[in-house]
């Protein structure tokens, strides 16, 4: 089945992993044998090539750069103009890959649907372009909201106001408070260009605050339920019921911690904690019980987000094994037309919807 991945950090691997992702993962592996630079080293489970494998078509590939002030010990940049020099990097990475005929950016419903053609010609996928939304995870790059008329030109169609901490447009995971001016004036802006906004990673205070102030489209890109893991990354009952209102589709994210609860990093292990995709399902079953239907969630597996094999269900080797959650969702009790829109079709009614 075809399948639409919202979220992954192909770019990200690509410059600061230093990963060749025209290779099989198998190759990529091998190279990485024995560093010990980051924790998913020799772990990795995203490629092209492995995209290809499991008819994953389309993805919204990311583009990030946190700003982080004195004091802030996350990784980061010293200055927004650094972390905007970072994006821009990425997305030279990003149109070298179409360059090289591997990627084709979709920025329209016309790219789109043509896109969606090619795959669907029953020819051989292993020869055809990944094609990819251009999203900003985390929107302090934006050095001010005049450069985001550029950034669209350039094809960013969806933007994550806030990523991990305190951020210059709104606060993130594990951080609280508002967004302010500034993050009002970047909805704003957002809403003129038509930018969806991406709801994820905003800490609880500044999701609300941003659907109150937006009045554009909105997603989720890689998002999971707090009701199964209890943590401020997770979205409430209330939240998911929120965003169901507003018309959005939740992506249903496969970062071990963010699964199964209690996980420790760098100590859980996934068969210890008994995560597989089995338990991925459960947070979509849980999305879909609270929308009283299936129109509101997909896949957003970020799956090469900072972790590899080490922190994602123990019965997936690559990414292509996102096809066996098909089979799973059957065995639920879910219809054919239901796992249509959460493999692919939910995300196709809002790109749709919203490049009308």
């Amino acid at each position: 089945m075809f399948v639409i991945d919202a979220h992954l950090d192909l770019s990200m691997n690509a410059l600061e992993w230093n990963r060749d992702l025209q290779l099989p993962v198998a190759d990529i592996n091998q190279r990485e044998e024995g560093l010990t630079d980051k924790p998913d080293r020799a772990k990795a489970v995203v490629s092209l090539p492995e995209l290809r494998k499991g008819n994953i078509g389309l993805v919204v590939a990311t583009q990030i750069g946190r700003y982080v002030a004195p004091g802030n010990p996350l990784p980061g940049w010293h200055s927004p103009e650094q972390a905007w020099a970072q994006t821009q990097g990425q997305l030279a990475w990003y149109k070298a890959m179409e360059d090289a005929g591997q990627m084709v950016q979709i920025n329209n419903l016309q790219t789109l649907e043509a896109h969606l053609k090619l795959w669907a010609d029953g020819n051989d996928n292993t020869r055809k372009p990944i094609g990819y939304i251009l999203s900003l995870e985390g929107a302090d790059s934006i050095v001010n909201v005049s450069y985001l008329q550029g950034a669209y030109n350039n094809g960013l169609r969806a933007i994550g106001p806030a990523h991990y901490g305190p951020g210059r447009y709104a606060q993130g995971t594990d951080a609280t408070g508002y967004m302010g001016p500034k993050g009002y004036e970047l909805l704003k802006e957002m809403e003129r260009l038509n930018i969806i906004l991406d709801a994820t990673h905003l800490c609880d205070d500044s999701f609300w605050e941003a659907l109150d102030h937006f009045n554009g489209y909105v997603w989720a890109s890689h998002n999971n339920c707090r009701a199964l893991v209890n943590h401020n990354r997770q979205y409430s009952d209330d939240m998911i019921k929120a965003l169901v209102e507003r018309g959005a589709v939740i992506g249903a994210a496969l970062d071990a911690w963010m699964m199964v609860p209690n996980w420790v990093r760098g100590q859980s292990t996934p068969r210890q904690m008994n995560c597989n995709l089995e338990v991925m399902v459960n947070h979509i079953d849980h999305i879909c019980q609270l929308a009283g239907n299936t129109l509101h969630v997909g896949m957003g597996t970020d799956l090469d987000g900072a972790f590899g094999r080490e922190q994602c269900p123990y019965d997936l080797e690559t990414i292509a094994d996102i096809q066996k959650v098909t089979q799973l969702l059957k065995s639920r009790g879910y219809t054919d037309t239901d796992i249509e829109n959460m493999m692919h079709g939910n995300w196709l009614r809002l790109l749709r919807t919203a490049w009308k």
